[in-house]
């Protein structure tokens, strides 16, 4: 048997942020440069990070809310952040030079990742039940994607408000995109034909955050939810292969390495998790934090760093090996 990863702790830094931290995604890195850390906050900042000192880079002001989202474009050379002002920023991670500004109705920007080939911009649309898709070229809204709503003589606005879009995840080859649910509903469509496919089920709580499993068939797609449950299912089949539990409270955030063989999750129990999937367990708990853990993310490529972040106003780097 393949021995499972470990994490140990490399850096914290204590009051990354004037608030919460609610948000982390690295920047891959450029021929120019390592990797870099972005983190968003309540106190409408984001801030890149310089492994593995953790080294303030920059801070990004411009947001008038907290920011909830922050994505990285796998080039490396641009980020966007979006803010509970429903704007979205998206800037060069050098120069900070502004490049688009895209503006939605309130409530309506959440979670947002670029697709693997950084063509297009997905972000989950909260009240508007979808997920809308934006041209990184001319920076035009190109699709919306809507979640259906349940069947019925008379959908109420109620049936609507458990539609509210949370969470976003392209799979590998950018040909699906995962969206969860207020309700728990993780819903699948299909890109190049804008259709949706199907609904999994299986959490009847909010799914805060998706990731798709890096294999190259990009069926398995990993679930968190204020459930308490990790869910993995396979995404084409429809079928729920595993689920997994031991968080005390919600889970909040699920990242899979790059190797796609270890897991790991924040929690409002405080602690992060990491998971071997093939064993169905947690492996190992981490309790830097004394808050709730908002985002955990691994870095892409080699040299094995998950990062964390809290409530608590903190970030902790650490290796995993």
């Amino acid at each position: 048997m393949a021995k499972s990863m470990k994490l140990a702790g490399l850096k914290s830094v204590e009051n990354a942020h004037d608030e919460s931290v609610w948000t982390a995604t690295w920047v891959p890195a450029t021929n120019s440069r390592p990797p870099l850390l972005l983190t968003g906050s309540l106190d409408e900042n984001v801030k890149l990070w310089r492994p593995d000192e953790l080294e303030l880079v920059r801070t990004n002001t411009g947001h008038c809310l907290g920011v909830v989202s922050v994505a990285a474009h796998p080039s490396g050379v641009i980020a966007a952040s979006a803010s509970l002002d429903s704007l979205v920023r998206v800037f060069d991670v050098d120069t900070n030079v502004t490049i688009a500004t895209l503006e939605a109705p309130p409530s309506e920007v959440w979670q947002m990742q670029f697709d693997p080939k950084g063509t297009t911009l997905a972000v989950a649309g909260g009240g508007s039940a979808s997920i809308k898709l934006w041209d990184t070229a001319t920076w035009r809204l190109v699709a919306t994607l809507s979640v259906p709503r349940p069947e019925g003589p008379k959908p109420s606005d109620k049936s609507s408000s458990k539609k509210f879009v949370l969470s976003v995840a392209w799979s590998p080859d950018g040909r699906r995109l995962a969206c969860g649910s207020i309700d728990g509903t993780i819903s699948i469509f299909d890109v190049p034909h804008a259709k949706f496919l199907h609904h999994l089920e299986g959490h009847y709580m909010p799914v805060r955050s998706l990731v798709f499993s890096p294999e190259p068939d990009g069926r398995k797609l990993y679930s968190a939810s204020d459930d308490g449950h990790v869910h993995v299912y396979d995404a084409e089949g429809k079928a729920i292969i595993g689920a997994m539990s031991g968080h005390s409270s919600w889970v909040l955030s699920v990242d899979v390495s790059p190797d796609g063989e270890a897991i790991a999750t924040g929690s409002s129990d405080k602690t992060v998790r990491l998971w071997d999937f093939k064993m169905r367990a947690a492996i190992q708990t981490m309790s830097n934090h004394t808050d709730q853990v908002w985002a955990v993310a691994f870095r892409p490529g080699g040299g094995g760093r998950l990062a964390s972040v809290s409530d608590d106003k903190s970030i902790s780097l650490y290796h995993c090996s």
